[in-house]
């Protein structure tokens, strides 16, 4: 038993910072939700709101303009810009959201 929860463990961070490295994390959050249903819909909405300090209600018209990506989203409210300018911001930093807002920052 000692040997599979070592196991595990080891599998987990590896997992964890496999994500951190592909932009799939924001602070403690897994920003990587495909909503494609009622609950990962309301996940991500909540996430959105959460990163972004806005409402629920904010959450689900920033989702809403973002095509349904939550990057993009948290970068539109962060960042106060557009979709497009959103979406350039993350590719330029390769899909990390922190990139993108110090980029917004500087921008």
């Amino acid at each position: 038993m000692k040997a599979g929860t070592a196991t595990k463990m080891v599998l987990n961070m590896l997992t964890t910072a496999s994500f951190i490295r592909r932009g799939y994390v924001f602070g403690n959050l897994m920003v990587n939700v495909q909503p494609k249903n009622v609950k990962l819909a309301d996940r991500a909405r909540r996430i959105i709101a959460r990163a972004a300090n806005v409402s629920y209600e904010r959450a689900d018209e920033l989702l809403a303009a973002a095509g349904n990506n939550v990057r993009v989203a948290i970068v539109m409210a962060r960042a106060q810009v557009d979709r497009a300018k959103a979406e350039r911001r993350l590719a330029t930093a390769r899909g990390r959201i922190s990139e993108a807002l110090r980029e917004a920052d500087h921008g």
